[in-house]
């Protein structure tokens, strides 16, 4: 019986792993900046965890453009973590709902790759006990709307281009979002601010003064956040008061949240039955909420978070949990 398994979710901007035993990491990598990076990052990531008998792998960081196709991106992902975790049995986790062994995985990168949403439903789809309803995810740049029918996941699409098309993929997330793609016309079409700084100005998401991956490479605080805010109104803090960025900050949250609502109610409406559960997960569980709270079809259905249920790092590192449980499972049959 297999039972020491590590879950590895490998995205572009964070690695997260989940150990049977309990364990979590996520460790932040711009892969598209350092892509030479993962096999040592991963290494690290090997070496803070404990033994394990069993590796089960899942990513989305494949279509970072620092590689110039998806199967180059497959490629190089696996290398790394043949490097990282030297001889350690693997199996890679595909978008037809099963795993494959690192061979076949290399074959068919299309399936290989941008994977980890089917896992997370596959496995959420247990708490809804024969029930029809959405799994939210809400990650820091991307949030996943995946419908479940009578327990089991039933997508309209498979790969990213499709389930974009199906508002199945929204674009949008806790953190990298950047504020010129909510502000439109209304601001500066530059980098200066993320949705990270609006969650911080509303105290959705806590402040941290050694967290410097912002856009303009200062702490993630509140008087910083302020400062970034004014800047995508093409002004500062000696032309904004604190009250001004403070409703432009609830302005863009809401935008936020209309996104997800829209893609919500899209998502809900391809349902076979009326779909009553739902199921949230993520380091913008927050965001699901407030989005869930402002959507009249949605706001009195039965909720369960994996937040409360597991903690919220596994509830950050959700699809690496789910990767894990899932192939214990079918390692030990």
């Amino acid at each position: 019986m297999v039972k020491r398994v590590i879950g590895l979710d490998i995205g572009g901007a964070n690695i997260k792993a989940a150990h049977s035993e309990g364990a979590t990491i996520e460790r932040p990598l711009a892969l598209w900046k350092n892509p030479k990076r993962l096999p040592d990052a991963l290494a690290d990531v090997a070496r803070r965890l404990p033994a394990s008998e069993l590796l089960a792998v899942t990513m989305t960081g494949e279509l970072c453009d620092c590689f110039p196709t998806q199967r180059a991106g497959v490629n190089a992902i696996l290398d790394a973590v043949e490097t990282g975790f030297g001889s350690l049995p693997m199996r890679v986790w595909q978008s037809e709902g099963r795993f494959v062994d690192t061979a076949a995985a290399r074959t068919t990168p299309q399936l290989t790759g941008a994977a980890n949403w089917l896992a997370l439903a596959e496995f959420a789809g247990r708490f809804f006990a024969g029930q029809s309803g959405l799994v939210i995810d809400v990650g820091s740049t991307t949030t996943d709307i995946i419908p479940v029918c009578q327990g089991r996941p039933v997508p309209r699409g498979r790969t990213d281009k499709q389930r974009l098309l199906n508002r199945e993929l929204v674009y949008t997330g806790a953190r990298r979002t950047p504020l010129c793609a909510l502000l439109g016309a209304e601001g500066a079409a530059e980098f200066f601010a993320t949705m990270h700084d609006v969650h911080i100005i509303l105290g959705n998401t806590p402040e941290d003064d050694l967290d410097c991956d912002t856009a303009d490479g200062r702490p993630a605080t509140r008087p910083f956040a302020l400062a970034r805010l004014a800047r995508m109104v093409c002004a500062d803090r000696e032309k904004c008061t604190d009250a001004e960025l403070h409703s432009l900050a609830e302005k863009l949250f809401r935008r936020q949240c209309g996104l997800l609502q829209e893609g919500c109610r899209q998502v809900a409406a391809g349902l076979r039955e009326p779909g009553r559960l739902l199921l949230i997960a993520g380091s913008g569980e927050f965001l699901a909420r407030a989005a869930i709270a402002a959507e009249p079809d949605l706001a009195n259905r039965p909720l369960i978070s994996l937040g409360e249920k597991f903690g919220p790092n596994i509830s950050r590192a959700a699809c690496a949990y789910a990767v894990m449980m899932l192939a214990r499972e079918e390692a030990n049959g």
